[in-house]
């Protein structure tokens, strides 16, 4: 599958899709927009004004004149000095994703790249050359310049890179691949080092990740409900429909949908002395449907800033103008990144809690643990505490990165949006999440066979059988880690979803 990138519409499916595996490569059409702005940049430079970064110093040297004779020179030497990151490398899936946007940002003209540079860039990724781009350095204004210098790095030959399954030296990989690397010309270099492409990329795939995450505590959030034998009455459209948020009637509607037809719903209608159950069974619309409104906004801020422009100084071929300004500052993404992280937060915080309850004799009226001899077996005790050392871990990591901020460059670049490690921490966040989930889903299917022969409704049951395939009922205490770990393999599969597709789940993103 090849995603076609036109410059500026591609949708959140589209990366989405790259970041799966699928290629991207260039509309044809945007080549003209392409060559307008290189042919504008040798125009700028023959009028002999000074220009930010094309025949100037850059950061606080932008008062440095450049002469003719050193602008090559120049743009090699931004990209060899900023390339400065340290950590361990960004991940393959993500680092493509970041290449496929610099290529869709700088295809809209606006950038003075040349053509055949631009066309290196994409033949790298379809010949899959993906440079190894350490993952700490960005303050996430005047552009994610470490990350993108590393990327960069890779395109005249210098650094490392992926080809094959193997990590070789840039220039090494680009041979292997059949590609030569390119030399940078006035301007290039700074157009591909600003932009907010490395923040961008791993916010959406926090995005993306969580995704799966929150769809499927939709699903083990109704089967803790119904293993607790509780009410469904907090689902009733008229109760949220009076809240007015679009989130709290979407996620209602879900779990009233997965738990409609339940026999054992239908068997505690009538003489339940309970009149209400904990908030975590009764306002997960509430809870949950804030975190889809939440994400939501975070996905539509991330589809404008993934078919931005971010560099600096931005071309203007139809009058061959060169202005300056700040669409290298990352402030949009850094705000996506933190809400993100806080609904990430709260999804496992929630199915936490639930797992708690369920464990808890007092509130459940099941087995202490879920274990049908406690005290021989300690059952579902040290999951729920996994879980809690998850959350807890999660909390930790969700304070915002936005509200941070140091200054650089000598104070010429004096606030920053940090929002390079923001999005960064999201992947690592939705997998303890995911675990949080995967755990719920284990005790609430152990759970609701406490019921028999009384059954769920049917995604439910659904759901209980595909998780029965990988991981046994636990009568007894055994090594359960494997049993961990093929939940988690479910959730992030999004097999669970798949076994509750009687019911129309809502979608963070189209």
């Amino acid at each position: 599958m090849t995603i076609i990138l036109s410059g500026g519409s591609a949708s959140l499916a589209d990366w989405r899709s790259i970041y799966g595996g699928a290629d991207a490569a260039l509309d044809p059409a945007t080549g003209p927009r392409v060559e307008a702005s290189a042919a504008s940049v040798g125009r700028i430079l023959a009028r002999g004004e000074p220009v930010y970064g094309v025949n100037t110093g850059f950061g606080k040297l932008a008062s440095v004149r450049i002469a003719d004779a050193d602008l090559v020179q120049l743009q090699r030497n931004i990209v060899l000095s900023h390339a400065s990151g340290v950590g361990e490398p960004a991940s393959v899936a993500a680092t493509r994703l970041m290449m496929a946007l610099k290529l869709g940002s700088l295809a809209q003209g606006a950038s003075g790249v040349q053509p055949a540079t631009l066309a290196l860039l994409e033949a790298m990724l379809r010949r899959g050359v993906t440079p190894v781009v350490p993952a700490q350095g960005s303050v996430g204004a005047s552009g994610d310049l470490a990350p993108l210098a590393h990327m960069t790095a890779a395109m005249i030959g210098v650094g490392e890179a992926h080809v094959g399954g193997e990590v070789l030296p840039a220039l090494a990989a680009l041979e292997r691949a059949g590609l030569s690397p390119c030399e940078l010309g006035p301007k290039e270099g700074l157009a591909f080092l600003n932009g907010t492409q490395f923040s961008t990329a791993h916010a959406l795939v926090g995005l993306f990740e969580v995704e799966r995450v929150f769809r499927t505590a939709l699903v083990t959030g109704a089967l803790s409900t119904d293993a607790a034998r509780g009410s469904d009455a907090p689902f009733d459209p008229r109760i949220v429909a009076l809240r007015r948020h679009r989130g709290p009637r979407d996620v209602a509607a879900a779990l009233a949908a997965l738990m409609a037809g339940s026999a054992i719903r239908d068997s505690h209608r009538s003489g339940d002395v309970r009149v209400q159950d904990p908030y975590c069974l009764r306002c997960q619309p509430q809870v949950m449907g804030a975190c889809l409104d939440l994400l939501r906004q975070a996905a539509a801020t991330l589809a404008d800033e993934a078919n931005a422009v971010s560099d600096n100084p931005l071309i203007f071929p139809e009058d061959d103008t060169a202005l300056s300004g700040g669409n290298f500052h990352a402030e949009p993404v850094a705000f996506a990144a933190d809400m993100i992280a806080l609904a990430i937060c709260e999804i496992g915080s929630l199915a936490e809690r639930r797992i708690a309850m369920l464990v808890d004799p007092a509130l459940s009226g099941l087995p202490a643990f879920l274990t049908p001899r406690p005290g021989l077996n300690s059952g579902f005790m040290i999951p729920q505490v996994t879980a809690a050392a998850l959350v807890s871990e999660n909390k930790q990591r969700a304070y915002p990165a936005s509200v941070d901020s140091i200054p650089t460059s000598a104070n010429q670049e004096d606030h920053v949006s940090m929002a390079a490690h923001g999005a960064r921490r999201l992947a690592p966040m939705a997998q303890n999440a995911a675990n949080v989930v995967a755990i719920e889903a284990l005790a609430a299917t152990q759970a609701i066979e406490f019921h028999a022969p009384l059954r769920s409704s049917r995604p439910l049951e659904a759901v209980r059988a595909r998780l029965r395939q990988v991981a046994a009922r636990l009568d007894d205490d055994r090594y359960f880690h494997p049993d961990l770990v093929a939940a988690a393999g479910l959730v992030a599969s999004g097999d669970l979803i798949a076994a509750a597709a009687d019911v129309a789940l809502p979608e963070l993103s189209a």
